[in-house]
């Protein structure tokens, strides 16, 4: 506080602002920097935080009102109308209107409570921790101050840069003479930039989209790149502020430019707010758009952390799990894996297929208990352990027993009995012999060439690590069957019977239009409804009637790729004889994909093309690490606007596949029940 002469030192400030939550220092940076009278009633008692145009207001009772409980500083105020708005504000969450307030006919008003201009104000929990009080308030300068409310609100939801991008993106152009945003942070050496101009054509698609990063360097003259790098704001009345660095018309046209730096600890950036016409920017707006930049550069922050850590988990996780299953002409396979937690923790779901000497398959899921590293390296040893016995001794009820010896090992090692996994191993014969064991594994499901499915009668076992006899089963996966794999986080969930659960899988298998693998894993992942915090994985084995026809094709990173992709899939589609309106609706959904790989991931890509009597799968597979894509939000991947919406239409089923790095998105199409028309093909 200043300027008033008796401006007194703020003991209760001083002494509580430490550990305080982002948005709430943020909201007391802007009352205290802000021309405008303003105060803050925060806390249990809701004690009076306040500038010097408010302590004006208060009259004699300033200073002494300084960090006092409401009811001190007002006195019988507090008793009245303007009190109770107050109140009301603070357990609502809305300020009330002036004709649902008590009013009686001794009440007189005190100026430093109006009963207008009131807003709760919410920390980063999004619970409500004290009222805002705006005395004097223009209206534009109200409308930004709720808007801030509401940042702070849609900023503690966010989770990741792209989130904060669009949350600040769209409070940014909140204000209708705003015609365009910018948000950049540091990335390397360089910043990454994203911006949204008024007028951009959006739906709801677009607005989920993964944002349209673009870098600039470090020395750039663009003045969120000087922001960025000095940390010091900068406001421009009037002027070509982006003449210099312009990217496009819509650059130049700006003349009013307000640049925020954004900074952290361990983060750097700028947020950059313009305006077509002359705009001296008043003291009011600059206190609001500093204490915006504070809470986006928090929530950046917190996301940049939150991406470090969900990547590091997540590498860890897909670096245990294989990067490419078998390629084999008589098995066609396909997995699927949904880690169940919030991302920041690595499971103990994993699954494995190879060949074995004879030709033979092998096909492993197994379950480790918990979602830490210490689950994650236990996976990783379990797995290579298996590996190694089945190249060794692959039958079934050999491998199993081996590895109850390593996990007892294990254990009696950590000094725990406390390890528990869970293993379905199965050995494929060339000829589609099956034999199965299992350690306190659900059983295999079995979807047959008929359209039925049944679960494989498996003797159960303890989990690895307790010994007893290990068992096996034998039966025959005839040509058109699909084997499947699936942990116990496909079929629990809480308040459900684990009887109803496997139920709802057999019956969602078996209404599958055909056995391909893929298709089967993206429908057993979601057969079963409901939120679970366990990981879901599932491994399917087809064994295919005929062989398939494969071919590939590389991305490079070019505007020019997608018109490539047309043109080899067209011809490559024509030299197997498939029909034709198989090849258009393929060759336009391969495209969209494709022209989506390019733009949200930003990486060289591939095109994997699989052609059986049944169907034509296309494969399209990024190196980015953006994340995967919802089959609950089939619209959210989009080129500007058709989305997903295009290739659900257009295919049989789609889904998407997380990797190592990146992802792979895939449509399948049938031949001989597929949407358009009449279809038949034999494949040579």
């Amino acid at each position: 506080m200043s300027g008033s002469g008796a401006s007194p030192t703020p003991p209760v400030w001083a002494s509580t602002s430490d550990g305080w939550d982002p948005g709430l220092l943020a909201v007391v940076d802007l009352v205290l920097g802000s021309p405008v009278a303003m105060a803050f009633l925060h806390g249990d008692r809701l004690r009076l935080i306040y500038n010097d145009a408010y302590g004006q207001l208060l009259g004699e009772r300033h200073p002494d009102a300084y960090g006092a409980p409401a009811a001190e500083a007002f006195g019988a105020a507090w008793d009245g109308p303007a009190g109770a708005a107050v109140r009301e504000t603070l357990h609502t969450g809305f300020a009330p209107r002036d004709t649902e307030l008590p009013s009686t006919a001794d009440d007189e008003p005190d100026p430093a409570l109006p009963t207008r201009g009131l807003s709760a104000v919410r920390d980063g929990s999004g619970r409500i921790a004290g009222v805002l009080i705006v005395a004097v308030e223009p209206v534009p300068v109200a409308h930004r101050l709720q808007g801030l409310t509401e940042l702070a609100e849609a900023l503690a939801g966010t989770l990741t840069l792209d989130e904060v991008a669009r949350v600040a993106l769209r409070y940014g152009l909140s204000s209708p003479d705003v015609q365009q945003v910018a948000f950049g942070v540091d990335d390397g050496d360089d910043w990454r930039v994203v911006r949204r101009v008024r007028g951009d054509v959006l739906d709801d698609a677009d607005e989920r989209l993964p944002p349209v990063w673009r870098r600039i360097p470090a020395d750039s003259v663009a003045p969120l790149s000087v922001a960025a790098g000095a940390g010091l704001a900068r406001f421009t009345a009037d002027g070509h502020p982006l003449r210099e660095a312009a990217q496009d018309r819509h650059d130049e046209k700006v003349r009013a430019l307000a640049a925020l730096p954004l900074r952290t600890p361990s983060l750097r950036g700028a947020l950059t707010v313009g305006r077509h016409d002359q705009h001296p920017w008043s003291a009011a707006e600059r206190a609001l758009l500093t204490a915006a930049g504070k809470l986006v550069a928090q929530a950046a922050e917190r996301a940049r952390r939150f991406e470090n850590q969900h990547g590091t988990a997540q590498l860890l996780q897909r670096s245990m799990l294989p990067e490419n299953l078998p390629d084999d002409p008589r098995f066609r396979l396909a997995a699927r894996y949904d880690p169940g937690v919030d991302g920041n923790a690595a499971g103990g779901d994993f699954y494995d297929a190879f060949l074995l000497p004879g030709g033979r398959l092998a096909a492993v899921l197994g379950d480790v208990a918990g979602h830490d590293v210490r689950a994650a390296a236990l996976m990783g040893q379990v797995r290579a352990a298996l590996r190694a016995l089945a190249l060794t001794d692959s039958t079934p009820t050999s491998v199993l027993t081996g590895l109850d010896r390593l996990v007892a090992s294990l254990g009696a090692e950590a000094r725990t009995d406390e390890l528990f996994v869970t293993v379905a191993y199965a050995v494929i014969e060339r000829d589609g012999r099956l034999t199965v064991a299992t350690a306190g594994h659900p059983p295999p499901l079995v979807r047959h060439a008929d359209g039925t499915a049944d679960y494989l009668e498996v003797p159960t076992g303890t989990p690895l690590g307790l010994g007893g006899i290990r068992r096996s089963a034998v039966a025959t996966l005839a040509p058109g069957d699909t084997l499947l794999l699936f942990s116990d986080g496909v079929i629990e969930r809480r308040g459900l019977d684990l009887g109803a659960g496997l139920e709802k899988l057999a019956a969602t298998v078996a209404g599958a239009v055909g056995g391909d693998p893929r298709t089967l894993c993206a429908l057993a992942s979601a057969a079963v409804g409901g939120t679970t915090d366990d990981d879901v994985a599932v491994l399917a084995v087809e064994h295919a009637t005929a062989p398939s026809r494969s071919a590939g094709m590389e991305i490079p990173a070019e505007p020019t790729a997608p018109g490539r992709v047309r043109h080899w899939m067209s011809a490559q589609l024509t030299a197997w004889n498939v029909p034709e309106q198989v090849i258009g609706a393929a060759v336009l959904c391969a495209s969209e994909l494709t022209t989506n790989a390019l733009l949200h991931a930003g990486t060289a890509a591939r095109v994997q093309v699989d052609l059986s009597a049944e169907r034509l799968l296309v494969a399209v597979s990024d190196s980015g690490t953006r994340g995967a894509v919802s089959r609950a939000h089939a619209e959210t991947l989009s080129s500007r606007g058709r989305g997903l919406g295009l290739i659900e239409e257009l295919s049989d089923a789609w889904g998407t596949d997380p990797a190592v790095r990146g992802s792979t998105v895939w449509f399948e199409i049938g031949i001989r029940a597929s949407k358009g028309g009449e279809r038949g093909i034999g494949v040579a």
